[in-house]
């Protein structure tokens, strides 16, 4: 892809170039196991997709242990992270800096509690990616964090509980996280579940739990009728599902659902001819299984999950080809393993359709990714002290908000636009606003800013020094550039970058053997020279494609 081709597909101009950069899954290649060549292009696909940010020794590592050796690491089971903590507020009696609030109410009386909260939250949001590795489990909570979205609440605890139940739940069993989230008390509180009661009944929760959740709409039929469901569906389901509140009303200090059998309606529901006019009897507490039940008996529910899975992790182009392709094995695998995510998001990944040349670089960069494609493949350096890592974090949490993707701030319920906005779907995330954002946040970290005595700044001479091959010019930027992007550069680039930054042969190569070899005093002129290249390739319209 060359850079033309690259700004056609990150701005929206050029239509021609992008309609073929756009239509390009409708390849002939298959949901069968990739048994193609395996080398660092194929590794680096496989990470960029599964993980944060990885470093050139995680793609060599996956390039020598092999497809089936990386894809088994990425989805090994990992213990949850250490609970967040605060990292600058004394006002909490019960709670000291350095020490975890998630188990303590909260107290509006006590000034600024909620605030250091929320930010103790980002900061710790920003750790666990920043930690994450070479696994998938925190790409996938991001992935339900944009499925099952919550926001609105100035309770940290309901978030972080929220996000922990997802955690636990990322490779787990699709229909039982779909229990889970419907009386968790995030969701409960943020769809008006806690109230929907027989008295009034909230439709909120239940038509998104059809429509954005488990089926989708499918396409009109009539009125008030979908392909999937009914209106009338939605309102005997919400019937249905009366009664949760998002706390226990015997205990309002903790974060937990309750459910009181005053508020549950118990007459009959009788749903449509969408789910064989089935009738669903009181079941009390329990209630909400039986729908989830009657839902899940509809195998439409497994395309869609597969729809979005393969948006998140692949192309947003679902064509014909790759609808019977990819998406319908996809789906039949999941009903064969009774909707366990993880096998079918293994096959996935391990298809020959993912790693299609068509695949790699088809993707914008979202702003998380983009942030930790600097700050872990470059290895950022952070205050080891615990709490300015979390100030730090926080600051990292917070300078990307302009970027339009904050977590637990979703602009709606259907999530970030880049996944379903159609025509557009990624290239949401780059315009006028957001390219020069982007631009100025790589200065800042290649120029280096201080955050309370600590200098936050992408160590180039490491990170050059972890190559195989620095001293030679043309390796050197081949090496970041394949570290970094996911097609390779032309000549011509390489030829631009090198004589722009003064990365030319025999000077460079002398200059770089003489400082790699004791000579610290052209430590200077190196790392000018470097941090130029890398300033300048992190605003690369390659950078931004994944």
């Amino acid at each position: 892809m060359n850079r033309r081709a690259s700004l056609a597909l990150l701005m929206g101009k050029e239509k021609k170039t992008i309609s073929k950069l756009t239509t390009a899954t409708t390849v002939t290649n298959t949901f069968a196991l990739y048994t193609g060549a395996w080398g660092v292009e194929q590794a680096a696909h496989l990470l960029r997709r599964t993980t944060f940010g990885p470093t050139y020794a995680q793609m060599k590592q996956a390039t020598s242990d092999g497809l089936d050796a990386t894809i088994s690491l990425l989805f090994e089971s990992q213990p949850l992270p250490a609970e967040p903590i605060y990292y600058n507020f004394e006002n909490d009696p019960n709670i000291a800096n350095g020490e975890s609030w998630v188990d303590e109410p909260t107290n509006n009386a006590i000034s600024g509690l909620n605030g250091a909260r929320k930010r103790s939250l980002q900061g710790w949001s920003f750790k666990t990616i920043r930690e994450s590795g070479m696994n998938i489990r925190e790409k996938m909570l991001l992935f339900w964090h944009n499925h099952f979205v919550v926001a609105d609440t100035n309770d940290s605890r309901f978030q972080h509980r929220y996000m922990t139940l997802l955690r636990e739940n990322a490779l787990g069993n699709f229909k039982e996280l779909v229990e889970l989230i419907t009386i968790d008390p995030s969701m409960l509180q943020y769809l008006n579940g806690t109230q929907n009661s027989k008295n009034a009944p909230n439709e909120n929760f239940s038509r998104e739990l059809l429509e954005l959740f488990t089926i989708g709409k499918g396409d009109a039929a009539g009125p008030g009728d979908y392909t999937n469901y009914t209106e009338d569906d939605v309102v005997q389901i919400a019937r249905a599902l009366t009664g949760w509140r998002h706390f226990d009303i015997d205990d309002l200090t903790q974060v937990k659902a309750g459910y009181n059998a005053n508020r549950h309606d118990t007459e009959d529901k009788q749903l449509s001819h969408r789910f064989n006019d089935v009738i669903i009897t009181n079941g009390e507490e329990n209630e909400y299984k039986t729908v989830i039940d009657i839902i899940f008996q509809k195998d439409e529910v497994a395309r869609f999950i597969s729809r979005k899975l393969y948006r998140w992790f692949v192309h947003f182009d679902i064509t014909s080809d790759v609808e019977a392709n990819i998406i319908e094995p996809m789906a039949q695998m999941l009903i064969a393993d009774n909707y366990n995510v993880q096998p079918t998001l293994m096959a996935l990944l391990s298809s020959e359709h993912f790693y299609d040349m068509s695949i790699r670089g088809c993707m914008i960069t979202h702003p998380i990714d983009y942030l930790f494609k600097m700050v872990n493949t470059f290895e950022l350096e952070l205050n080891p002290d615990i709490l300015e890592e979390y100030n730090i974090l926080r600051r990292l949490f917070t300078a990307i908000v302009p970027l339009e993707m904050v977590l637990y701030a979703h602009p709606n319920v259907a999530g970030w636009k880049a996944y379903y906005q159609a025509p557009q779907f990624y290239k949401i995330w780059i315009n006028a606003v957001t390219l020069p954002v982007r631009m100025n946040y790589s200065d800042a970290l290649s120029e280096g800013y201080n955050v309370s005595g600590f200098q936050v700044k992408l160590n180039v001479l490491n990170f050059v020094a972890s190559l195989d091959n620095p001293a030679d010019p043309d390796d050197l930027i081949t090496e970041i550039a394949s570290i970094l992007f996911a097609q390779p550069l032309v000549q011509e680039q390489v030829d631009s970058l090198k004589d722009s930054h003064g990365i030319t042969n025999p000077e460079w190569q002398d200059e770089y053997l003489d400082y790699s070899t004791g000579n610290t005093s052209i430590e200077p002129a190196i790392e000018s020279k470097l941090k130029g290249l890398v300033k300048t390739m992190l605003k690369m319209p390659e950078v931004y494609l994944m």
